[in-house]
């Protein structure tokens, strides 16, 4: 009864536009209220999650990625990937899978990703004549690679509700983030010999070394945030301080895409940001509190154990589950709303939360680029005025291969686990 109540209202208030958060606020409320569970303790359990140190980082990565986007850093990213690749068929369409991995690594969000190197690259590569639907698929789909490469908002998060480390975390998102991106440069560079794409200058290796050297400040931010953590200098959250702090820096004295006295409003934008995915964390807290009180998550976990699923028809299944739900909703929210539920279920399973993780964010990744709620999709069409269609058109080859880059990741677990296993052992 509470089940079919709640998907009718969830997909109903979905379908007439309402925010996400006011979504689920009003889904959870009204769960509260036919249920009959008390309030009492509802807003102390939202205020003890809020209250995390580890949430903290959040709206700071947010700010340093909002820094980078404005401040010139991407295009000194692309500039350096350009340089290194001129000489190569397609090389612009190669540049944009190297420029955005190397921008995901240090802003940490899809969307931002997508935003910063389309703005730059779209119109260079139809300068260049190579196709709109080509350019759009490349930089929408290079550009999901955000969401796993450390450091990921989506990993922040999901360590927060699974109470899991986010360094261990981070560092299961970088070989499948580079399988990613090694299998999207692959289909560039071959798609780019078949169709005779033009190529870009190769330049002298005195200019190589020379862009090379300038766009090292850019590279500056990863670099800190990753030594800070492993070397255990610094937690997440003060890493995440240091991160927004460099990334003024770098943009303000070697880049200046901005001036100084337009900081204010950088800040104000990406504050805006954060304070939107604060929300939907806040309704979602009260939603899965309802959940938990309800021992809806142990019904689960006994009833999964008593029909002996084996690990791999329980994966499957949860893939299917969360590329329907990707089709709805956007990454926080469907992170938020699912992982309460399936996080108990995981260990007896024998499901490693630290593998599931990677799979879950890859998942997302995957709805980024796919309808009908793909922001990437919304992102790109506005950003060159093209037709939704002809993005998803453009998009269609890239979104076939994550789909088999899901498939390795999901059953070959020591690709994710290889890494943290090394650094912090079994």
């Amino acid at each position: 009864m509470f089940a079919v109540l709640f998907l009718l209202m969830f997909f109903g208030l979905l379908a007439a536009g309402m925010p996400i958060f006011l979504v689920l606020g009003a889904c959870a409320a009204t769960l509260y209220i036919v249920s009959g569970q008390p309030l009492i303790g509802v807003a102390q359990v939202i205020i003890d999650h809020l209250n995390s140190s580890t949430l903290m980082s959040l709206p700071l990565f947010v700010m340093a990625a909002a820094f980078m986007r404005q401040g010139g850093v991407a295009k000194a990213l692309v500039d350096v990937s350009a340089a290194w690749l001129g000489g190569i068929r397609g090389s612009l369409g190669l540049v944009t899978v190297v420029a955005c991995t190397l921008f995901a690594a240090i802003c940490g969000s899809s969307v931002a990703t997508a935003l910063a190197m389309g703005t730059i690259l779209l119109p260079a590569m139809l300068e260049k004549g190579y196709p709109r639907g080509f350019a759009l698929g490349v930089i929408g789909a290079s550009g999901t690679i955000g969401i796993v490469i450390p450091p990921s908002l989506a990993l922040i998060l999901y360590g927060i509700v699974t109470e899991q480390s986010v360094p261990r975390l981070f560092l299961a998102g970088i070989m499948p983030g580079l399988l990613q991106a090694g299998a999207f440069f692959v289909w560039v560079w071959w798609y780019a010999r078949r169709n005779n794409f033009p190529m870009e200058p190769s330049l002298p290796m005195a200019d190589r070394l020379r862009i090379t050297v300038r766009a090292l400040p850019a590279l500056a931010v990863p670099i800190v945030v990753l030594v800070g953590i492993y070397g255990g200098i610094v937690t997440v959250t003060e890493a995440a301080a240091i991160a927004a702090t460099v990334a003024l820096l770098v943009s303000l004295i070697f880049y200046r895409g901005f001036r100084i006295g337009q900081t204010v409003s950088v800040i104000a934008d990406a504050l805006r940001s954060a304070g939107t995915i604060m929300l939907i964390v806040a309704t979602a807290l009260a939603f899965g509190h309802w959940m938990t009180e309800s021992g809806v998550p142990a019904k689960l976990v006994t009833w999964t154990l008593g029909h002996h699923f084996a690990t791999w028809e329980f994966l499957l299944a949860m893939n299917v589950l969360l590329l329907v739900l990707g089709c709805f909703l956007e990454v926080v929210a469907a992170l938020l709303l699912v992982m309460p539920i399936l996080a108990p279920a995981l260990i007896p399973l024998g499901v490693d939360p630290v593998h599931f993780s990677i799979i879950f964010t890859h998942n997302m990744e995957i709805a980024l680029i796919h309808p009908p709620v793909g922001l990437n999709l919304y992102v790109l069409s506005t950003i060159s005025d093209a037709p939704v269609g002809e993005v998803i058109r453009g998009i269609l080859p890239f979104l076939i291969l994550l789909l088999i880059v899901l498939g390795i990741i999901t059953y070959v677990p020591s690709l994710t686990m290889w890494l943290p296993g090394l650094v912090y052992g079994n």
